[in-house]
């Protein structure tokens, strides 16, 4: 028996013997397309290479991609644990043909590798083509020998593949093995009329052929490939002998797990097995998600995250278990599969706290949603009504944290439907946060711009890394009306190409170079420098000079001083990113950062602020970096020689075969195209400015080197010798002094406070002595001065303990708005309460306000109207008791 591991190094090698590159899973974020919010099928990372706009340095190629399925088109979520075969994350096994070998060479190769390789039975293997292709139905027989009664022609919804709504797509053939009879749905099972598991799904061969647009119109791809997906779980379960992909050994040591954990057995209840299941499923979601950058929050990936944690949890709870315990059985998935992905053994410290934090938070609040969502079940129950309100549905998910498919989850288990719409329309704003989150961005516009002018975007030569002056020929120039011009004369502004320049455009967070540009008959200012399309720079300049014709050849010069800052904030970035690591842990990753000359912003994974300890420390690493003037080194190398030599790459950055790799002495290597010091000694220093949240699990640092470093840390010694000569004493006493002042504050307040109540006391009982009958109803009504609600509510107490029965309104201006404060005595409960009088007497404050029977607050803009309230409050009374 084969196992799974077994299965997935037999599928690389054998491709691999077969002239195909073995490329290394892609993340699970999406690098450069805001059309997936998941990695969902192998192909995704060869896409642009499918529509002819990149290029690779090979034809070939195999993998096995991480993917997940939840949220978007592809979501598998409500099906997990409740079938035998869907997972949120699963493997993908594929080859891949970039206009190489097509329909026949890919159906040889999968029924070799089936066959032969796995040794798979040929007689119940079953073949599935699209309804009008001829040539797959040929080649079939004529390559593998199958027979023409075991392929079966199926329409568009079976045998028409797309990644998504827009993108490369083509007909398709599927290989199905058929399980037996005892998988069998009816009497009646057959391919194309029933969806069981008899006849199994293992592999689907893509004719990658088209392009479809968003109007669905498909075109031609420049070149017909193949793109083929086997998935690892189920082809694990053909070969192990077992039904279910959640018997296989991927999955079993994770069920046995949770199943030791809450003392139940797997397969004797129905269920409890869809529990086991479902927290199997998710803990290798969470793992691989927080593996890969992601952590929980209420937004684009994080949310999805934070679902699954938390629909995990709350099923471990069915089974009993109290207490967190999928951080322990996310170790069992890096325990499992570490091997093969490494990434998950150095995310392993951080994994099981974020995990454990967030089984905690949930924790907090899941009996009291429980609570509530069984009220109202219970009451839409008694009102014969099977229909949960989507307000309901929001209240538990924004009250409590509860996923909206936690509540269908327990909602169907009872009998009812929840209101979805409803629940969408009080998302909506959430909703448009949460898909802005995780869009692309950059310079698609301006790419846009490019791509529509009649010859695309001019290749351009970058010599920047080495020179600051170039020559150039301008080969494209266009003006601020996105027009092709031949010329641009002074004044006038726009975009300028030139066949080689030194300018850096904007990429990896630092920002584009500036300069100017010189040419025989005239002079530009280059404002800002971008990259539209790949190998293309376009300088933003305005014409300061004189004019620029296409073909003049110009001289091109960066401002240096400008330059040099940028890369000591660059090379800063690096060490911070090194120190960040060494006293935070390996947990943290970049995820997103801005390097321009005057500072530089990085943003990271951590899921707490920083101490003022670990500031200290990280401050004083770079510091040690750049005071130890290590050699600053450019190596350009293939991708995985680089990962393989501990070079860190970004997550959800794409990177090419052959890529630049920036190492800091032995000390630092990252992956980058950006632009350094040759040594950090250049940075002169380094000085953190702040520390921040910018979202859930992500903190932002801003620092400052070099001269903007000094001159920061001048102004505060500035500050200092301030202080020091208005406070009069020594630079080392200045705390001291500091911290005595506060307690000295805080005395004279505690004084002010004891003195005002003593006021308040006294004027409580001359306020109960001027009381006055309406009808039969003692009432107190007076304007005060007490400044704020905690002296007005004291007042009042002083009043309430003199007045046995009656009504009593106090009014006050607090930061010059008017507020109301009013008693009514327990025994007039039966004609009036304190709120019921307050709604109306605030009107004339123009506000309104409300509380407890006996005394109710009300809060308005018009403070000229708090005689007019006092007044109002008596005619009430008077119409009331009468």
């Amino acid at each position: 028996m084969l196992s799974a591991t077994e299965i997935r190094e037999k599928f690389l090698r054998f491709f691999q013997e077969n002239d195909h590159t073995v490329v290394p899973s892609s993340p699970l974020i999406p690098a450069d397309d805001p059309t997936l919010l998941f990695t969902n099928a192998g192909m995704v990372q060869f896409k642009k290479v499918f529509l002819g706009r990149e290029k690779r340095d090979y034809t070939r190629a195999v993998t096995s991609q991480k993917c997940l399925r939840v949220g978007g088109k592809h979501n598998d979520l409500e099906n997990v644990g409740r079938t035998r075969r869907h997972h949120t994350f699963f493997e993908m096994l594929g080859n891949f043909s970039f206009g190489d070998y097509f329909k026949e060479r890919a159906i040889a190769l999968a029924w070799t590798f089936l066959t032969r390789e796995l040794g798979l039975d040929r007689d119940k293997l079953f073949i599935t083509i699209f309804f009008d292709d001829d040539d797959a139905h040929r080649l079939w027989q004529e390559v593998a020998g199958v027979t023409p009664d075991r392929i079966f022609r199926l329409g568009e919804k079976d045998n028409f593949w797309s990644m998504g709504d827009t993108g490369p797509c083509g007909p398709c053939s599927e290989i199905l093995y058929d399980q037996g009879e005892g998988m069998a749905c009816s009497p009646d099972c057959a391919i194309g009329v029933c969806d069981c598991d008899r006849y199994l799904e293992i592999w689907n061969l893509v004719f990658m052929q088209y392009d479809r647009d968003q109007e669905g119109n498909l075109s031609p791809l420049p070149r017909p490939s193949i793109d083929t997906g086997m998935g690892l779980e189920r082809i694990s379960a053909v070969c192990q002998g077992v039904y279910s992909n959640y018997d296989t050994d991927l999955l079993k040591s994770l069920i046995t797990d949770t199943a030791r954990k809450s003392g139940k057995e797997y397969g004797r209840d129905q269920d409890n097995d869809v529990a086991l299941a479902v927290i199997a499923d998710h803990a290798r979601s969470s793992a691989f998600m927080i593996a890969d950058g992601i952590l929980p929050s209420n937004e684009g990936r994080g949310y999805i995250l934070r679902r699954l944690i938390r629909r995990a949890f709350r099923f471990g709870r069915h089974l009993g278990l109290a207490d967190p315990f999928l951080y322990q059985t996310v170790q069992v998935v890096v325990r499992d599969m570490s091997m093969a992905y490494p990434e998950l053994e150095k995310s392993r410290d951080f994994m099981i706290r974020v995990v454990r934090q967030e089984e905690e938070r949930f924790s907090e609040t899941l009996e009291k949603g429980l609570l509530l969502l069984e009220e109202e079940l219970k009451k839409l129950g008694s009102l014969q009504v099977n229909t949960v309100p989507g307000e309901t549905a929001f209240k538990l998910y924004d009250t409590y944290g509860f996923p909206l498919d936690i509540v269908n989850d327990i909602a169907e288990k009872r009998g009812f439907n929840v209101d979805e719409t409803g629940f969408q329309e009080c998302m909506h704003d959430q909703r448009q946060r949460a898909r802005a989150a995780w869009k692309g961005s950059g310079n698609a516009g301006l790419g846009e711009v490019f791509s529509s002018l009649e010859g695309g975007v001019p290749q351009t030569s970058f010599v920047g890394y080495d020179r600051l002056q170039a020559q150039g020929e301008i080969v494209l120039l266009v003006d601020q009306e996105n027009r092709s011009r031949e010329s641009l004369s002074q004044g006038e502004k726009g975009w300028l190409v030139a066949s080689r320049t030194p300018f850096y455009a904007e990429s990896g967070g630092q920002v584009g170079d500036r300069g100017r540009i010189q040419g025989s008959r005239g002079q530009a200012m280059v404002r800002d420098t971008q990259d539209p399309a790949a190998g293309a720079v376009v300088h933003q300049v305005e014409i300061s000079r004189g004019e620029l014709y296409r073909g003049d050849v110009v001289d091109l010069t960066v401002d240096e001083g400008r330059r040099v800052a940028t890369a000591r904030n660059h090379t800063a970035t690096h060490l911070l990113h090194l120190a960040l690591r060494r006293v935070l842990g390996e947990h943290v990753h970049q995820a997103g950062s801005l390097v321009d000359e005057k500072r530089l912003r990085f943003d990271f994974t951590h899921i707490q602020a920083l101490t003022g300890d670990e500031l200290e420390r990280i401050e004083e690493e770079v510091n040690s970096a750049i005071l130890s003037d290590y050699q600053v080194l450019v190596k350009v190398m293939d991708y995985s020689q680089a990962v393989k030599e501990g070079a860190i790459a970004l997550f959800g950055e794409k990177y090419t075969d052959r890529v630049r790799v920036v190492s800091v002495g032995d000390i630092s290597m990252e992956l980058c195209g950006g632009t350094h010091l040759r040594s950090t000694a250049q940075a002169g220093t380094f000085c953190l400015v702040s520390e921040s949240a910018v979202g859930s699990g992500m903190r932002r640092i801003e620092a400052l080197t070099g001269w903007d470093a000094l001159n920061y840390w001048k102004g505060m010694r500035r500050n200092v010798d301030s202080l020091q000569e208005a406070l009069k004493v020594a630079p080392n006493q200045l705390v001291d002094k500091v911290l005595a002042l506060q307690e000295q504050v805080r005395e004279l307040a505690r004084e002010n406070k004891a003195l005002s109540q003593k006021i308040s006391a006294e004027q409580g009982r001359d306020i109960a002595s001027e009381k006055k009958m309406v009808g039969r109803v003692p009432l107190i009504v007076r304007k005060v001065d007490v400044g704020d609600v905690d002296g007005l509510r004291s007042l009042m107490d002083d009043i309430r303990s003199k007045l046995n029965s009656g009504v009593a309104l106090l009014g006050t201006r607090n930061k010059g708005k008017p507020m109301l404060l009013l008693y009514v005595s327990k025994d007039l409960h039966g004609s009036f309460t304190a709120p019921e009088l307050i709604k109306e007497v605030a009107k004339e404050i123009k506000g309104g306000g409300g509380g407890r029977p006996d005394l109710a607050q009300a809060g308005g803009s018009d403070a000229q109207g708090l005689d007019r309230a006092m007044q109002r409050l008596e005619e009430i009374l008077a119409e009331r008791m009468t």
